[in-house]
C-alpha cells in the first residue's frame, strides 16, 4: 500500500448490524476505504481474492467457514486483523498460527482507535492485541504448549536486536505481561527511567507499540 493511497479494508462478519457499524466507523476516517463485506469466510476469501485488500477484519465464529480457518487462506492475500467478541486462549493462539497479525475484541476499543489499529497495521507492521489476547501470548510463551508460539531464546534475542542487558531485563519483564510500574519496583528504577528504556526496546526492535514489541520478542514470525 502507497502511503499517501487509503488503506483498503475488507469487513467480514456474520451480524450485518455489525458489518454496517464497522463500515461507517472506518470510512469516517479519510485515510480508510472499505472495499467489501462478507458474511462468512468462505465468502470472504472470494471477495478477497476479487478486491485485493490490506487489511481483513475478521470475525471467528461465522456460517460455511469459520474466521479460524479463513484466516490461513487469507493471510496470504492481507493482514488479517480477527475483531471478535470471543477471548478464549486456545482460540487467539489458533488465530495466530493461522496467520493474524492482530486480535481485537468488541468493546474494548473506540472507532478512533481502530481506525489506528488498522492504518498502523500496515503502515508501521503492528499487531494490535486486545488484553486477552496479549496475555494468552504471554501464557503460550511461559507454558509452551503443543502448537503454541515459544519464545525465542532470550541470549540470542539480545544479540539480534543489539540489546544491554539491562534493556533485555526490561523487555523480559514486558513479555512476561508486568506493567512498568512492576518493572520499575523488580529493578529498583523510576517508572521514568523504565520509561526510557522502553522508548529505546521499541527502537531497537522496529516496534511501534508494545503488543509488537511482544510479539517480537517472542520469536513469532512476521507476517507480510
Amino acid at each position: 500500500m502507497r502511503i499517501d493511497s487509503p488503506c483498503r479494508v475488507l469487513v467480514v462478519d456474520d451480524n450485518p448490524f455489525i458489518r454496517s457499524g464497522l463500515t461507517l466507523a472506518l470510512e469516517a476516517s479519510d485515510e480508510i476505504e472499505v472495499v467489501g463485506e462478507a458474511g462468512d469466510g468462505r465468502r470472504a476469501i472470494e471477495l478477497a481474492r476479487e478486491t485485493v485488500p490490506d487489511v481483513i477484519l475478521l470475525d471467528v465464529r461465522m456460517p460455511h467457514v469459520d474466521g479460524i480457518s479463513a484466516a490461513a487462506a487469507l493471510s496470504g492475500i492481507g493482514r488479517v486483523i480477527m475483531l471478535t467478541q470471543v477471548e478464549d486462549p486456545d482460540v487467539v493462539l489458533a488465530a495466530v498460527r493461522n496467520g493474524a497479525v492482530g486480535y481485537l475484541v468488541h468493546n474494548t476499543f473506540t472507532p478512533a482507535e481502530l481506525c489506528a489499529a488498522v492504518l498502523n497495521s500496515v503502515r508501521q507492521r503492528a499487531h494490535p492485541l486486545s488484553q486477552a489476547a496479549s496475555a494468552a501470548l504471554i501464557d503460550a510463551a511461559r507454558t509452551d504448549p503443543a502448537g503454541a508460539p515459544v519464545a525465542a531464546d532470550p541470549v540470542e534475542q539480545r544479540k539480534r536486536f543489539g540489546l544491554s542487558e539491562r534493556e533485555a531485563e526490561v523487555m523480559n519483564l514486558i513479555a512476561q505481561g508486568h506493567p512498568n510500574s512492576t518493572i520499575a519496583a523488580k529493578l529498583f528504577l523510576t517508572e521514568k527511567t523504565v520509561k526510557n528504556y522502553i522508548n529505546r526496546l521499541y527502537a531497537k526492535l522496529g516496534a511501534p507499540n508494545r503488543s509488537t514489541a511482544i510479539v517480537t520478542w517472542l520469536g513469532m514470525p512476521p507476517q507480510d
